[in-house]
């Protein structure tokens, strides 16, 4: 798709506007939770220069990283990227572990540190461990400018709720949530998380929307991921033949639109009301989010995805997560 052809479509996010599609860097770099372990892959930042530069032409300015991806390797080489660039918007998070002492200030200090940067425009509470505890020390890193806008991450409802009471207190706003969501796992609408984001003017943000690869259309029974690393563990043989149907449909519902598997998940996202965000390693992974924002889906087409996905009897939840129903 030629850039003269695309016009990048944005949301609002507290006056704010960011791309619809936000770009994940999970798989750039290596180490603990970095690429290698999760997905196999082992990226240079020399094959991703071509892949940042390809987004950046493309409008798509909105990359979500954190500390714990690779351990700072993440960021290190999007902020090697970024450095100088002023129109960058750079989403990243504060991972909370259970038994270890922490600070966020450090943290936050030391991602902008790898990110080039001063403030950071979207700064999330990674998991829902201690609501109060770290809702409460990120409000001065807000109140300094040292943060634009507070997101919080893998939050159910009533802890979303707790997050937005304490940070009112205060004259804060929540900006976004993000949390897993896919044709596979809906937990957050079904909790009727998405709906209270919506009526709240809160940004939802859907993560794993392609669920690792598995709902691309590259990956089958015959052709797995890789054994040993976390997303081959999640995506089985039995699991990848159990979704055939699933990808069948999508493939059948791209046909008809003269585009693959993955644009049709994220154009689900997309009619969903969230903001997904896709993880991208190889410049063809812009070429899809691309073609995902100018696809427009019937409402046939989301029951058909959705009955399919249904029938598949797989709900895909990371070792990480909680459900999100009560």
């Amino acid at each position: 798709m030629e850039s003269e052809e695309f016009i990048m479509k944005y949301v609002t996010m507290k006056n704010d506007k960011i791309p619809a599609i936000a770009l994940g860097t999970w798989s750039w770099g290596t180490g603990v939770n970095g690429g290698d372990r999760v997905f196999g892959n082992n990226y240079t930042a020399e094959e991703l220069r071509p892949v940042y530069e390809k987004a950046v032409k493309h409008g798509f300015t909105l990359w979500d990283t954190a500390a714990v991806y690779g351990y700072g390797a993440s960021e290190t080489i999007l902020g090697h990227f970024i450095k100088g660039e002023q129109d960058i918007l750079i989403s990243t998070k504060f991972t909370p572990f259970d038994g270890q002492e922490q600070n966020m200030r450090k943290s936050l200090k030391e991602s902008m540190e790898r990110l080039c940067r001063e403030n950071i425009d979207l700064y999330w509470i990674h998991n829902p461990r201690n609501v109060e505890k770290w809702t409460q020390e990120i409000i001065p890193l807000a109140k300094e400018n040292k943060i634009k806008h507070i997101g919080v991450s893998n939050h159910n409802l009533d802890e979303l709720k707790l997050a937005v009471s304490i940070l009112e207190k205060e004259g804060l706003e929540l900006a976004a949530v993000q949390n897993h969501y896919s044709l596979l796992y809906r937990e957050s609408e079904e909790a009727g998380i998405i709906d209270w984001c919506n009526d709240n003017h809160i940004v939802f943000f859907s993560y794993m929307v392609l669920e690792q690869g598995a709902l691309t259309g590259k990956y089958n029974a015959n052709h797995p991921f890789q054994s040993n690393t976390r997303r081959g563990e999640a995506f089985s043989i039995e699991t990848l033949r159990k979704l055939q149907n699933l990808i069948n449909v999508m493939s059948e519902i791209g046909d008809k639109y003269k585009v693959g598997p993955a644009p049709v998940a994220m154009a689900w996202a997309l009619v969903k009301g969230t903001v997904p965000i896709i993880g991208v390693t190889k410049e063809a992974h812009i070429d899809d989010a691309l073609t995902a924002i100018t696809l427009t889906l019937e409402k046939k087409d989301i029951h058909d995805l959705e009955d399919a996905a249904m029938e598949t009897g797989i709900s895909v939840r990371g070792a990480w997560e909680k459900s999100m129903k009560k």
